[in-house]
């Protein structure tokens, strides 16, 4: 038997960090509530057993036990930090690719959660323009305050310190591996364009052209875009495309 699909589905938005959420779901908490589930009831038992004078003597169970079940409330401790970060970046990756399919009525072929090694883009927007590389980052929002992000081409900041990790050098590091795949597929050079998306933020720019990468609120892409001037022919948006969606399936 084999499946009646002639390829492979292409992915959805936030795909990887869905089954990363299921992953931290099942590896961590669920792990650790097992590990008290199970131990706990032996631990009880040896204590009652012990209480009402009759051997073995707890303290060796709990030497045993006690360790498996610190572990047990560490892992589920951290997986459920981890959870409530993945869980944050999922929805924000799916809400980001839903509001990019709208690309589409003006011409646009969007990709979403496309896996390189050890490593994935979260879009690729394909117009005439450009080819457009996406990195989506979903920052939880202050109670009070601000709700801004700072970007002077080098640097994105809140409250006037940089943000934790490097979403601009990780976006060019995926725009160049997307460059080589698609130049040594078609032997043309694309056009790509860094692009670093924070849902629900206003982004203060005063980049000045010191940098080629976009740091934006989603809903502002379509104007930067509809500004640039086309410099890909339609022939070659379709070609990139193609090239693309085939180099997806073949992995």
């Amino acid at each position: 038997m084999k499946s009646p699909l002639k390829f492979k589905p292409l992915s959805n938005p936030g795909e990887s960090l869905h089954q990363k959420l299921i992953d931290t779901v099942f590896d961590g908490v669920l792990l650790g509530y097992l590990m008290i589930a199970i131990f706990t009831p032996v631990l009880v038992y040896a204590w009652g057993v012990w209480l009402a004078q009759v051997i073995p003597n707890p303290l060796i169970v709990t030497a045993v036990i006690a360790p498996v079940m610190i572990f047990g409330v560490y892992r589920m401790i951290s997986g459920s930090k981890k959870l409530k970060s993945v869980r944050l970046g999922l929805q924000g990756e799916k809400a980001v690719g839903q509001f990019l399919e709208k690309l589409r009525a003006s011409g646009a072929i969007v990709f979403h959660d496309i896996v390189g090694d050890k490593f994935n883009l979260d879009h690729v927007v394909i117009t005439k323009s450009a080819i457009y590389v996406i990195e989506t980052k979903t920052m939880s929002k202050p109670a009070k305050g601000k709700t801004e992000l700072s970007y002077d081409g080098a640097t994105i900041s809140w409250g006037g310190k940089p943000i934790m990790g490097d979403p601009i050098g990780q976006v060019c590091a995926a725009s160049t591996w997307l460059r080589e795949i698609l130049e040594e597929s078609t032997g043309k050079r694309p056009i790509i364009k860094p692009v670093v998306l924070f849902p629900g933020w206003y982004i203060r720019n005063t980049n000045s052209g010191k940098s080629n990468v976009w740091v934006l609120n989603p809903k502002a892409f379509p104007t930067y875009i509809k500004n640039e001037e086309e410099r890909i022919p339609s022939e070659d948006v379709h070609m990139f495309a193609s090239h693309l969606c085939r180099w997806i399936r073949s992995q």
